[in-house]
């Protein structure tokens, strides 16, 4: 798979590789998300019976119930009135105007100076108040007086017309006094009329006329708050929620007859045939987009270089794709279980398996994204269109088995961390019961108390099974790898340790300078620790010409220079053919082909220029290539300086911080780190850190007296 990518990505270059598989990555997630948001569509018609019962796959608003409520609202509110005093003053004015206009016409009935009326002269009294009062009967009181009730308004005494005239105004104003409405207008008049057929001094003739002036006088007062009375209608309509059709709500049970109002509900829900709803598909195309984009500048970020990166982003595609999956299967299954069985979701199998295969910030993001994928894809009911119950739960695990991992990774043990994370879940499935605020039967406690431990520990499984898949297909280095070469019991190491013991016990010294300074620079000091393990197990061919492995004498004392120097150059390339042959990971076959870069051979350099003063300092010189990485880098600086510490004699603080530099200086000088990215910075930190360790290895020790006999 490794060297496929690399194909790919030497013939296509990085931009088109990296965005091509970060495409695809949304694509993915678009393919597994959509069928939980698309939604559901049914064959349906009119005036026909369901089929099957039908739920609402979404929350949406119903725009006609929604006004036929505000109206209702609306048409509740009691009218505002407000009271009019001047009513009572208008409506007294108005008997005296019409008891005026009698008097008016009586007065020019006796102009004529006779006592008694003429006929005629009444009939034109009559016509002439007739003409008075039109305006009066043309109003809305109801005011209509007969020629009969006129006639006998005419024929009283003046005293007697004034006391009737009276007693209709204080009737008026008796009633007006209090407050009026329209609905008690009715019952006001009829009162009023009772009152003036009793009043005795309303002579029996003009009662008629009385009761028709009395009841037409008599209005409402208390009249209705037109505006006051709207804003309290439109207070009322505003205050009325929209009507929704909430997700998972019963539209329609099955053998119920398909009515105007069920089909209009369908339709407002986009789930019958003839609707095509975009939406859902722009939005989780958005989210997509926006995810991969992420996942790209997430791994743009990292230190990895070249092929390194499209590796790294394929290990994701193929980890996302397996939790899909996953989540797919359980979303499929879940309709047959009365329970929640989300929770047996491996949380932090992903997390784990990117966290060992590339690292912690990567890992995190892809927690993330499968997160967000689980509220989408593990919705147990009709809780929305994004579940936080499952998102949480995945947030939570994946990220505990992440951390753990990282506080850990020197001893990487999966089973504590699987019960970690099952803890975790724990926790959260005891918050879920909690907040549901249902109630839940033992049987049904304890699955949820089974699912979230077991999936824990099947996390812990599926990334300890995987791993190694995964290693092999993308040549990934993990730590777990790491951890388990450097276990003493490998074949190699229990070589180096049977054949080479000096080097042996050299190397351990060196892995421990090394994955101390490469640890303060921030650089892989557990694969600088394992590398130099194996780094001199060239030497294994020819132990006794390296001097950590001789006790008998220097062989090297019968040998030529030539020799000496073909046997000691030749181990750095031994190594890394042994290495090769044992399939051993290509950064380990990099540290044991790279450690010496292309140093020179000093010592047999400078004996064999003794006899040719013209000798090519080339030909003593390892043959490389000089360190490529800051691991090596250090691992070249801790190799020569372990060997001439040890040779040192009553080595002091000073003399190993001057030897430290001189060593240190001699490599940069002679240019053997100009090929890796370490800096100066980073080398000066790195001193630093292996005189502190030096010294605690060569610390001065008391001189114990010898014993007297």
């Amino acid at each position: 798979m490794a060297g496929w990518i690399r194909r790919i990505y030497l013939r296509f270059g990085a931009p088109v590789v990296l965005i091509g598989i970060s495409f695809m990555t949304a694509l993915l997630m678009f393919g597994f998300v959509y069928d939980t948001m698309a939604t559901d569509t049914y064959e349906v018609e009119l005036f026909q019976l369901s089929e099957e019962t039908i739920r609402a796959a979404k929350t949406v608003e119903d725009p006609v119930r929604t006004e036929l409520e505000r109206e209702r609202a609306a048409a509740e509110v009691q009218p505002s009135y407000r009271y009019i005093e001047e009513i009572a003053d208008n409506q007294a004015a108005l008997v005296d105007s019409l008891f005026g206009y009698v008097l008016e016409a009586k007065r020019a009935d006796r102009a004529g100076g006779e006592d008694e009326p003429d006929p005629r002269e009444l009939d034109e009294a009559l016509n002439s108040l007739r003409e008075s009062i039109r305006l009066l009967e043309q109003n809305e009181n109801g005011l209509r007086l007969t020629d009969d009730m006129l006639f006998s308004l005419l024929t009283l005494e003046d005293e007697v017309l004034i006391r009737v005239q009276r007693e209709v105004r204080n009737q008026v104003l008796a009633v007006l006094q209090d407050p009026l409405r329209e609905a008690g207008l009715t019952q006001a008049r009829n009162s009023a009329e009772q009152e003036i057929r009793g009043n005795d001094q309303v002579p029996a003739s003009a009662i008629p006329a009385a009761v028709a002036i009395t009841r037409a006088a008599i209005m409402p007062n208390e009249v209705i708050n037109e505006e006051l009375t709207e804003q309290q209608a439109e207070q009322a309509r505003a205050s009325i929620e929209p009507t929704r059709i909430l997700q998972g709500q019963v539209l329609i049970q099955e053998g119920q007859l398909i009515d105007r109002e069920v089909y209009r509900q369908l339709e407002l829900a986009g789930m019958t045939e003839q609707q095509s709803n975009y939406r859902p598909v722009m939005a989780l195309s958005l989210l997509v987009l926006i995810a991969a984009g992420l996942l790209l500048l997430v791994l743009q970020s990292s230190k990895a270089e070249g092929v390194k990166k499209a590796i790294r982003l394929t290990i994701v595609f193929v980890v996302v794709a397996l939790s899909l999956a996953i989540m797919k299967l359980l979303e499929i299954i879940s309709g047959n279980f009365e329970v929640v069985i989300d929770f047996i979701y491996p949380t932090a199998l992903a997390g784990i398996l990117v966290r060992l295969l590339i690292d912690e910030r990567t890992a995190v993001y892809v927690t993330i994204l499968l997160s967000a994928s689980a509220g989408m894809m593990l919705q147990s009911g009709y809780a929305g269109v994004f579940q936080m119950d499952s998102a949480f739960y995945v947030l939570f695990g994946g990220l505990t088995g992440i951390y753990l991992i990282r506080n850990g990774h020197r001893s990487i043990r999966i089973l504590p961390i699987s019960l970690a994370v099952g803890g975790v879940h724990l926790l959260y499935v005891a918050f879920y019961l909690l907040v549901n605020q249902s109630q839940y039967s033992t049987e049904e406690v304890a699955f949820y108390v089974a699912a979230a431990l077991a999936a824990g520990l099947l996390s812990g499984t599926l990334a300890t099974g995987l791993l190694p898949l995964f290693e092999t297909a993308f040549g990934i280095l993990s730590t777990m790898k790491l951890l388990e070469l450097s276990n003493p019991n490998h074949p190699l190491l229990k070589k180096i340790l049977t054949e080479t013991p000096g080097t042996y016990h050299h190397s351990v010294m060196v892995a421990n300078l090394s994955d101390a300074a490469c640890e303060a620079i921030g650089a892989n000091g557990l694969l600088a620790r394992v590398g130099c393990y194996y780094h001199d197990i060239g030497k294994t061919i020819n132990p006794q010409y390296f001097i950590e492995n001789q006790s008998h004498g220097n062989p090297h004392d019968q040998l030529t220079p030539e020799q000496s120097r073909d046997i000691i150059l030749a181990h750095g390339k031994d190594g890394a053919a042994i290495l090769r042959k044992q399939k051993m990971p290509k950064e380990l076959i990099d540290i044991a082909e790279q450690h010496h870069g292309t140093t020179l051979l000093k010592f047999f350099y400078y004996k064999a220029k003794e006899q040719n003063e013209e000798l090519p300092e080339q030909e003593y010189r390892y043959t490389g290539p000089k360190p490529q990485s800051r691991e090596i880098a250090i691992i070249m600086i801790a190799d020569s300086l372990e060997a001439a510490v040890r040779s040192m004699e009553s080595p002091s603080t000073e003399k190993i911080r001057k030897m430290v530099d001189s060593i240190t200086e001699d490599k940069l000088k002679d240019g053997q780190f100009d090929e890796c990215d370490i800096t100066l910075k980073e080398l000066k930190r790195a001193k630093s850190v292996m005189c502190e360790t030096l010294n605690g290895i060569f610390h001065s020790r008391i001189a114990y007296p010898d014993d007297q006999e």
